[in-house]
C-alpha cells in the first residue's frame, strides 16, 4: 500500500478514535476491530500518525538504546474472530509492546472461526517472511504443518489464547482452559446443588472453548450431585447468541443454573437474566469482561465472570517474539498462564474504569 494510502487510513482511524464517547453506546470496540482487521500496520514516513493510533512505532524506537540497533521487526497475529470485542485489549497489548520495542504488526485471520481462512493467513505470513507469528490454535491439527513450515523458515511462532497439544509452536500464552472450566464447574455445583443446568458455548470443538466446557462437565459429574447438564451451541456471531439463550430459557423455565464458557455468550446470558429478572431465581456466570458484562455483573444479574487478561495475551507474545529475534534465538519463548480470576459484583469495580487493558478506551492513561 502506498504511503499516501496508509496515511489516509491512519487519519481515518484517528478521526474515528477521537469521536466523543456518547452516553450508553460507549467506545464501539467492534467497529474499531472491523476497521483494523486484516490491515497491515506500516512503519516509515507515516509512523508518527500510526503511533498516535496506538498501532505502530518507528523502526528501532527507544529500544535500540537498550538492546542495540535492530530492525523494525514486523509480527503477524492470526486470530479466529478478528472483530470480536474480546480481542480489543489484545490488539492494544500488541500495539503497546510494538510501540515500546520499535516493531509493527498485522492483525489478520477470520471473523467467524473459519480455520481454512486462518491457515491461509498463517501461510501468507510465512510467504511474506514475517519476523514472527502469533496464532490462536483453535484447531488441534490444522495448524501443525503451517507452524512447522514457519519454524523451518526461521520464523518463531507463539500460540496465544488457544493451544493445541502436539503443535510445534515455541510457547503458549493464555489461560489454562481445562482448569478454568473445572473451577467453574465446582462453582456451579456449589451454587446449584441439583437440577437442570445449561452450559452455553459459541463454537463446540474449538480449542479455545472446548476444554472449558469439558472441564466444567467433568467437575459437575465428579461431584455426584443430581445435576442434569444441557450443552447449547450459541454460534460465533454475537448477535445470535442472546436469542439462542433466551429460547433455551423459555423452554426450560425450571432450570436452576445457566453458565457460559465464552465472552459473547456470557454477555448475552447476562442480558437474558436482566430481561426476565432472573437474579436470585437462576444461578448464572461465565467468562471474560466485555463492557456490558462488567455493567450487568455490577448490577447483580450474574454472579461471576472469569478474567483471563486478554491484554497480556497480546503484549506478552509480542515481547517473546521480539526477544527471540533480538537475541538470535538465545531467549524469548516461555509458557505464560495469563490467569484464572473470578470477578464478582463485589470485586468488579476496578474494571469499570475505562482503560486500554480492558479495551474500553483508546486513550493511554494511568488507571485510577
Amino acid at each position: 500500500m502506498p504511503d499516501s494510502d496508509q496515511a489516509l487510513d491512519a487519519l481515518e482511524r484517528l478521526d474515528y478514535l477521537d469521536q466523543p464517547d456518547t452516553g450508553g453506546h460507549g467506545f464501539d470496540r467492534r467497529a474499531f476491530l472491523r476497521r483494523t482487521a486484516l490491515t497491515g500496520v506500516a512503519a516509515g514516513s507515516v509512523s508518527t500518525i500510526l503511533a498516535a493510533c496506538g498501532s505502530s512505532a518507528s523502526s528501532g524506537g527507544g529500544s535500540s538504546s537498550v538492546f542495540g540497533s535492530h530492525p523494525g521487526y514486523k509480527f503477524v497475529f492470526v486470530n479466529h474472530v478478528t472483530t470480536n470485542p474480546f480481542f480489543t485489549p489484545t490488539q492494544y497489548g500488541i500495539a503497546d509492546a510494538c510501540k515500546l520495542l520499535g516493531c509493527t504488526y498485522q492483525w489478520t485471520g477470520s471473523e467467524n472461526s473459519d480455520v481454512a481462512q486462518m491457515v491461509t493467513a498463517l501461510n501468507s505470513a510465512v510467504t511474506a517472511k514475517a519476523d514472527g507469528i502469533g496464532v490462536s490454535l483453535i484447531d488441534l491439527h490444522a495448524f501443525n504443518s503451517p507452524v512447522e513450515k514457519a519454524i523451518a523458515a526461521g520464523i518463531p511462532v507463539i500460540a496465544y489464547n488457544a493451544d493445541a497439544v502436539g503443535n510445534k509452536r515455541l510457547a503458549y500464552v493464555g489461560q489454562d482452559l481445562k482448569l478454568a472450566g473445572e473451577k467453574m464447574g465446582e462453582r456451579v455445583v456449589a451454587a446449584v446443588g441439583e437440577g437442570e443446568v445449561a452450559l452455553f458455548i459459541a463454537t463446540p470443538g474449538s480449542a479455545n472453548l472446548q476444554p472449558r466446557i469439558e472441564g466444567a462437565e467433568k467437575a459437575i459429574k465428579a461431584s455426584g450431585k443430581a445435576i442434569t447438564i444441557h450443552t447449547i451451541t450459541t454460534g460465533a456471531a454475537v448477535a445470535g447468541e442472546q436469542s439462542t439463550i433466551e429460547a433455551y430459557y423459555q423452554s426450560h423455565k425450571g432450570t436452576k443454573g445457566m453458565y457460559a464458557v465464552d465472552g459473547g455468550s456470557t454477555e448475552s446470558l447476562a442480558k437474558v437474566m436482566q430481561k426476565f429478572g432472573l437474579a436470585g431465581k437462576v444461578k448464572a456466570g461465565g467468562f471474560d469482561l466485555t463492557e456490558q458484562t462488567q455493567k450487568l455483573l455490577k448490577e447483580g444479574h450474574i454472579e461471576f465472570t472469569i478474567d483471563q487478561q486478554p491484554y497480556l495475551q497480546g503484549f506478552v507474545p509480542t515481547l517473546e517474539l521480539f526477544f527471540y529475534k533480538v537475541s538470535n534465538t538465545q531467549t524469548g519463548p516461555f509458557e505464560a498462564n495469563t490467569g484464572l480470576k473470578f470477578v464478582t459484583k463485589e470485586t468488579v469495580e476496578p474494571y469499570l474504569t475505562k482503560s486500554r487493558f480492558e479495551g474500553t478506551t483508546a486513550t493511554a492513561a494511568l488507571v485510577k
